[in-house]
């Protein structure tokens, strides 16, 4: 009721101050009570092929969905009808369609498999331009709020370009359209682009994804487009000045020693996007997860860089570990010696899901824990045991980040040190594995014969010395030849790459390259995306718990466009309808698309069963059972 009284308030009070009709819209777009009653409203049939993009206009008055079948179809969605067909002349599967801000929604862009841009005018019904620049498939097109003639496109041609309607175009001619050639940078490598973004608050930052994971923002005002056409055989001049792009990657992938080139391309970026505040990057990665970026950071947080010493990871209780930074300023040491009772009735029900063999489960309440007391050493080193123990694709890498917070708030937490070794082990690290070993052992004396301790120095200790066998073969390094090509400033770009904040997982990406991944409210309180098994799923943005799961396909969910003001869904995928979400009525009635917990164990376990050979951890502190092999016990506190 008392909320009931303060939404009426604030509804009154619309009527006789305009600010705060805004403010309203903000606060009540998109709401927990709104997302528990998500539910299927209406399927726009109209397509007869997979509808491969969406796109509201600039009001959310209409919706453009484009398809397979070379049509994009204008919708009403609130009387569920189509208002108009668009035949686009394309010859290929529409990947993209954007409405060109500015032009009172008249004017739209296609993009498509037939390496064609086509520019259309609604009111006129034709086709006004068409650009034959690119040399491959166009996946992505992208336009800015305050440009109201400029548009990028983003191809499997591995080039960047940038299209103004306000200039007589020639695909014939040496056009200045190519903004970025990735290929300049690398190499021999087949290189194709794949996703393209660009800020709303900052139209001068571009994101950039391609077919491996690292995702480059450049800064356009910085870059002078080049000369075209560009051909496959023959690559553009180096028109990226120093301080012209960052890249972001998730920490876990580049840090492994012995990913090669080839490896990484079985990453793709299949979405970017940016955040209704401009400074976060969400990227849906290609037989990866979903990652949260913040482009505002300064400091370097990722394990990328061998050191040659190890004094970084020899002293990681001042904040570093090989790269990996946990800055003061963000992360004050608060050590209290107990919890409050609410917090310490989570961090209870977590070990006890823990000790359940129940990881998943024992995360999820460990997640909420944090989002309401974010400086627990404990519960941050309780999570990192569950992640080392569930050994989903990057969870190793997730719990050394735990293990290093937690010893960010308390430096003589010897579990959280243990485990940092343990990750570091099980990531490969082998040389910072055992400088950090010997830091524990002289931290913690009374722990140093420790039968774990001990067991685990021999493991690290026979890895070294394979090591070193190998590296004394006369056989090539096959890293060495496949980076040989890649320039120099794309090597410098990569080593100076920024790790995640935040990840979302529980979905499958691995069987189309344009699925999507958005944020959900004015604020981007949640995340959604599909997945492969026809799943649509919701997430809480600060706990990173999915919260609704949806079946919004029989096959494939590949597309989610939230409308800009309302609490309304649209989504498509290999089904040939455009399907509307909204919340449905509060009548007690069951949604009958809502998949229970136990098809989420089933679309979760999609992504187990992907789990990384490279991060396959073994995870208990250690003991030895009477036929001497290796267990180990990673209890929690």
């Amino acid at each position: 009721m008392p909320q009931h009284n303060s939404v009426v308030k604030f509804i009154s009070k619309r009527e006789v101050d305009a600010q705060t009709c805004r403010g309203l819209q903000k606060r009540l777009h998109v709401t927990e009570n709104l997302i528990n009653r998500l539910g299927l409203e209406k399927e726009l049939e109209g397509h007869t092929g997979c509808v491969n993009c969406l796109e509201w206009d600039s009001k959310g008055r209409y919706l453009a969905s484009a398809s397979d079948d070379f049509q994009v179809i204008i919708w009403d969605p609130f009387l569920y009808k189509k208002v108009q067909a668009i035949p686009t002349g394309h010859h290929g599967n529409i990947f993209s369609v954007k409405y060109m801000p500015e032009t009172n929604d008249n004017t739209i862009v296609t993009g498509a498999g037939d390496y064609e841009v086509r520019v259309h005018n609604l009111v006129c019904k034709e086709t006004t331009r068409v650009c034959v620049c690119h040399a491959s498939r166009v996946k992505r097109l992208a336009t800015a709020p305050d440009q109201r003639e400029i548009f990028w496109s983003a191809a499997e041609d591995g080039i960047i370009r940038q299209f103004d309607l306000r200039v007589k175009h020639s695909c014939m001619k040496n056009e200045k359209n190519v903004l970025i050639d990735l290929r300049t940078y690398m190499g021999d490598y087949y290189v194709e682009a794949k996703c393209i973004s660009v800020n709303p608050i900052r139209s001068e930052l571009i994101a950039v994804g391609v077919n491996d994971p690292y995702i480059r923002i450049y800064d356009r005002r910085m870059i002078k487009p080049v000369k075209g056409p560009v051909t496959m055989s023959s690559l553009s001049e180096d028109n990226l000045p120093q301080g012209c792009v960052q890249y972001f990657v998730p920490g876990h992938i580049p840090c492994r020693r012995e990913l090669t080139e080839r490896e990484l391309r079985q990453y793709s970026a299949t979405y970017v996007t940016f955040g209704p505040n401009g400074t976060d990057l969400l990227v849906n990665l290609g037989s990866e997860q979903i990652y949260l970026f913040d482009i505002t950071t300064k400091s370097r947080s990722l394990l990328i860089k061998l050191t040659n010493d190890n004094k970084e990871i020899s002293e990681p209780l001042k904040g570093y570990c090989n790269g990996m930074r946990i800055d003061n300023e963000f992360m004050p040491l608060k050590l209290k010696s107990q919890l409050p009772e609410h917090i310490n009735a989570l961090k209870l029900a977590g070990n006890s899901l823990f000790e359940k063999e129940l990881y998943s489960k024992s995360i999820r309440i460990y997640n909420q824990a944090i989002e309401s007391y974010p400086n627990s050493s404990v519960i941050y080193s309780n999570r990192a045991a569950a992640y080392m123990k569930r050994d989903w694709i990057g969870d190793v890498y997730a719990g050394l980040r735990d293990c290093l917070t937690s010893l960010s708030y308390d430096p003589n937490n010897i579990k959280a040190f243990f485990r940092l070794t343990r990750c570091l082990y099980e990531l490969s690290w082998y040389e910072e594995a055992l400088a950090s070993l010997n830091n524990f052992k002289e931290k913690f004396p009374s722990h140093a014969k420790s039968v774990a301790c001990a067991a685990l120095e021999k493991d690290i200790k026979n890895k070294l010395k394979n090591e070193g066998m190998e590296d004394s073969d006369n056989s090539p390094a096959v890293r060495t030849e496949e980076l040989a090509d890649i320039s120099a400033k794309e090597m410098l770009w990569r080593e100076t790459a920024k790790d995640y904040i935040l990840r979302f997982y529980g979905h499958c990406n691995t069987t189309t390259d344009i699925k999507e991944a958005n944020f959900f409210g004015s604020d981007g309180q949640y995340i959604i995306a599909g997945s492969d098994d026809g799943s649509i799923f919701i997430w809480d943005r600060k706990t990173t718990n999915s919260i609704r799961i949806l079946r919004g396909d029989s096959s494939i969910v590949n597309c989610l466009q939230p409308h800009p003001n309302f609490c309304l869904l649209a989504t498509s995928g290999i089904e040939h309808v455009v399907r509307l979400w909204s919340p449905r009525p509060e009548d007690g009635h069951e949604n009958d698309q809502e998949i229970k917990e136990k098809d989420e164990v089933a679309s979760t376990n999609q992504l187990r069963m992907r789990a990384d050979p490279f991060d396959m951890v073994l995870m208990n502190m250690v003991t030895s059972n009477s036929q001497g092999s290796t267990t180990y016990n990673c209890r929690t506190s």
